[in-house]
């Protein structure tokens, strides 16, 4: 059954679906503020958006940990996708609505982004990276092939071992993520240490703990994430070639 929910049928559907969200309406200033306490007070939920979902019964809710469907009165609380099935093909909402703020999300971010731009651009994408992962360095040894066939690689820091240790300190995969992005040079600095030249240690004031925070809402778990212009987060590496032609299929869809 799982056959229906193909990478080909989900980026045929993510195009050219019109959702319902658009015709939806908000839920009321008091209901939301009701809910907004309720999650708030009782399991520690800061709210980002309450918006209505495709269940009349549950409403969607962005929060800084992800995103959420919750009874109106706050008493129910699904972590869970919502894939609609009753048309032509399957809708993943919770994708939809997820693209949506990572779209917004990346604005804030772009300035801070290393990038490795294509001389004769014709695709884009935002990469959440670690040194310390294997299939991060892989993509990135690749990196010449990808600017070659005109794909922008944009990263943002993840560090995978996350921000701080049980000790309450930051991690050292922190720090040095730190240090890359503080580097006079930050693109020759990652490069290296994907190569695996140890990290001189620079402290300065750069988002590294934002990106990893919005990394996590938005459902990053692992690297590399990779997230496309409109949103939609393809997780792990893929080969050049077949990463072209996704994008080249969702560009020819569009």
């Amino acid at each position: 059954m799982f056959k229906h929910f193909g990478f080909i049928v989900f980026i045929s559907s993510f195009v050219f679906s019109s959702t319902i969200f658009a015709q939806e309406q908000a839920i009321s200033k008091e209901a939301h503020a009701k809910l907004t306490q309720q999650l708030a007070e009782t399991i520690g939920l800061e709210i980002i958006s309450i918006n209505a979902s495709p269940l009349p019964s549950l409403v969607e809710v962005v929060t800084d940990q992800g995103l959420f469907y919750a009874s109106n009165d706050g008493q129910y609380l699904v972590q869970g996708k919502i894939y609609g099935i009753g048309g032509e093909s399957v809708v993943n909402h919770t994708e939809e609505s997820l693209a949506k703020v990572r779209v917004q999300g990346l604005k804030k971010f772009e300035d801070g982004m290393i990038v490795y731009p294509a001389k004769d651009e014709k695709h884009q994408i935002t990469v959440f990276t670690d040194i310390t992962c294997g299939y991060c360095r892989k993509m990135h040894k690749q990196m010449d092939k990808l600017n070659d066939m005109g794909i922008t690689v944009r990263y943002l820091a993840y560090p995978r071992s996350g921000v701080k240790d049980q000790m309450g300190q930051y991690s050292q995969g922190f720090k040095d993520l730190r240090s890359i992005w503080c580097h006079e040079e930050p693109a020759v600095a990652l490069t290296k240490a994907k190569l695996g030249s140890s990290v001189a240690q620079r402290i300065c004031d750069k988002p590294i703990e934002a990106e990893f925070d919005f990394g996590r809402q938005i459902g990053v778990s692992g690297t590399p994430a990779i997230i496309f212009d409109n949103g939609f987060m393809l997780p792990g590496y893929r080969e050049p070639a077949a990463l072209l032609q996704i994008l080249d299929s969702m560009k020819a869809e569009s």
